[in-house]
């Protein structure tokens, strides 16, 4: 309107051949007198349709009452690293119960005590909660790291363990091809050779399997504990190595190999949700390529929530003790 109003006057001024800076001038003036009057115009309207003034009379406003800090005045900062709240990770899910009322919270407790498992974490309407869902995917981020990752090579420098590796390149060889973490490559082959002892009573190795991460959270504990176990029993052990991408199968090329009666591995499992650091030891009797696989042993489930490893270690010894009196392992054997 404004605009228009603009337009028309200045056609006018034109036609008539007035002076077009007197004119200008003049127009200009009218112009912000109608803005000016278009805007209390617009207030007050604004004002009826919302009584509710933003500044009552004699009343302050919220803006004029807040205190802002002058110009290099310290203000206070929050700090963002301490938190008292505890780790996403930290908390023992035996213990975890969060259903809302239940029915009998007792009788679910005394069930995930003897197993630990993703049961009781309560619901926000079809949904999980916040902190059991951030849990699991945090459970789950661990196992992606267990699997990737390498074992730590000052673990292997403090157990006094030489390396070898299996036929795969790589981990992810490793991963797609498990027939290759069956056997040894051929420096593998020559180095056990050389460095270890021939046809002992038992033949200890530890291999990374499908957790790096067990080997490095238990191996500390579990192989010492074994050969001290084995040294009491009086049971004389071969030289300790480790395997790099080492599956199960891997033993009986080794157990051919060193010519053990028995042949025990040390080795990391696929991680679940629960841990990550879950760690077995397979046995087999007399070892060869292409033996059944229910001639194995197995010792499962070492990790600090589980078998704790020093227990596990002396555990161990004792089963591989059991197997050179019967001369047995696998499905054949009864402990």
């Amino acid at each position: 309107m404004v605009l228009c109003f603009f337009h028309n006057r200045n056609r006018q001024a034109v036609r008539n051949g007035a002076d077009m800076e007197n004119v200008s001038e003049a127009l200009l003036k009218e112009l912000i007198e109608s803005v000016l009057e278009g805007r209390n115009i617009l207030h007050k309207k604004s004002a009826e349709i919302n009584p509710v003034s933003l500044e009552k009379k004699g009343e302050p406003s919220d803006v004029q009452n807040m205190e802002m800090p002058a110009d290099g005045e310290n203000r206070q900062e929050i700090d963002c690293k301490k938190d008292d709240a505890p780790a996403i990770t930290d908390y023992d899910v035996r213990e975890q119960y969060l259903v809302e009322n239940p029915v009998n919270r007792e009788a679910f407790a005394d069930l995930k005590k003897n197993a630990p498992c993703r049961l009781g974490i309560g619901k926000a309407g079809a949904r999980c909660k916040t902190r059991p869902m951030l849990q699991f995917q945090a459970a789950h981020s661990a196992a992606q790291d267990a699997v990737f990752s390498d074992v730590d090579p000052k673990v292997l420098e403090e157990l006094g363990l030489f390396q070898v590796q299996t036929q795969c390149r790589n981990k992810d060889v490793f991963l797609t091809r498990p027939d290759l973490g069956r056997r040894l490559n051929e420096e593998g082959l020559r180095l056990i050779k050389e460095r270890c002892r021939q046809n002992p009573q038992v033949q200890i190795y530890v291999s990374d399997g499908l957790s790096s991460a067990a080997v490095n959270a238990n191996v500390r504990e579990v192989l010492p504990s074994m050969e001290q176990g084995l040294q009491g029993y009086g049971i004389e052990t071969g030289t300790p190595f480790f395997v790099r991408y080492g599956r199960v199968g891997a033993m009986d090329q080794i157990a051919e190999i060193t010519g053990a009666r028995v042949t025990c591995v040390l080795i990391g499992e696929r991680p679940g949700l629960l841990t990550a650091e879950s760690m077995s030891a397979y046995i087999v009797y007399n070892g060869y390529v292409g033996i059944p696989e229910s001639r194995r042993t197995v010792v499962s489930n070492i990790h600090s929530r589980g078998t704790v490893p020093a227990e596990a270690g002396a555990h161990i010894a004792e089963v591989i003790k059991k197997i050179l009196e019967t001369e047995k392992s696998g499905t054949q054997l009864a402990l």
